[in-house]
């Protein structure tokens, strides 16, 4: 048996309610596993806890309790310096990939920033033809490097979005409904992009969505959130 990529173990998370004793329960003991080059599909409705769920995976919000293993390894509860060197290896693709963008930035910067954080190769050179390789492998064409998210359509933004967030070459993807704010012909266009990179890259993918017809394509199993349980 191989270990898997991604184990949550009875995952909680509760939010405080201002000038209240109270909490929100977003997140209720919630389990799963994901392995090397499978997709989980994560449905539920608004407000079920499900983005609550992949954002505490990564730790972008600390969970209340429970348990994250990242190949094997216990990230729950070890320093955010720590956790900074798994980070190149779980990445997330956002629902809206225009605030997700940096709107002064070209292209080309944004996808070269994870290289300069994390690359060790420091020669500038080699950072633009990575770049370059990048923009091919997520279907961009050289001119758009050079141009600015509001010059671009949605799913050309996601586009520099994926390249981003392949640019470290991950193991683990979070996918928080990443085809819901685009037109029909780029949201066919991303999840076949995106089926194609886990079958030539072997990425395991949490994908988290509402759409049951794209999570029956793109999953291998699908969970279902319902009032903050699995």
């Amino acid at each position: 048996m191989t270990t898997p990529v991604l184990e949550v173990k009875d995952l909680v998370k509760h939010f405080p309610i201002r000038g209240s004793k109270d909490v929100v329960h977003a997140v209720t003991g919630v389990s799963f596993k994901i392995e090397r080059g499978e997709t989980l599909g994560l449905v539920g409705e608004s407000g079920s806890g499900k983005t609550t769920v992949g954002r505490c995976t990564l730790r972008l919000i600390e969970p209340t309790s429970g348990t994250i293993l990242f190949q094997g390894k216990d990230v729950t509860h070890i320093s955010q310096e720590e956790f900074r060197r798994h980070r190149p290896k779980m990445q997330m693709i956002f629902q809206d990939p225009y605030d997700s963008l940096d709107p002064r930035q070209i292209a080309a910067s944004t996808i070269e920033e994870p290289l300069i954080l994390w690359s060790k190769d420091s020669d500038k050179a080699a950072r633009r033809r990575r770049v370059e390789e990048l923009a091919e492998t997520v279907g961009m064409t050289y001119d758009m490097l050079e141009q600015h998210p509001h010059q671009m359509s949605g799913g050309e933004q996601q586009r520099v979005g994926i390249a981003k967030a392949i640019a470290t070459d991950p193991d683990l993807l979070v996918l928080d409904e990443p085809t819901s704010s685009l037109d029909p012909s780029a949201h066919a266009e991303i999840v076949d992009l995106l089926m194609k990179l886990q079958e030539e890259r072997g990425y395991s993918y949490l994908f988290i969505s509402h759409d049951l017809t794209t999570v029956r394509h793109i999953s291998h199993r699908v969970a279902i959130m319902y009032l903050s349980q699995l």
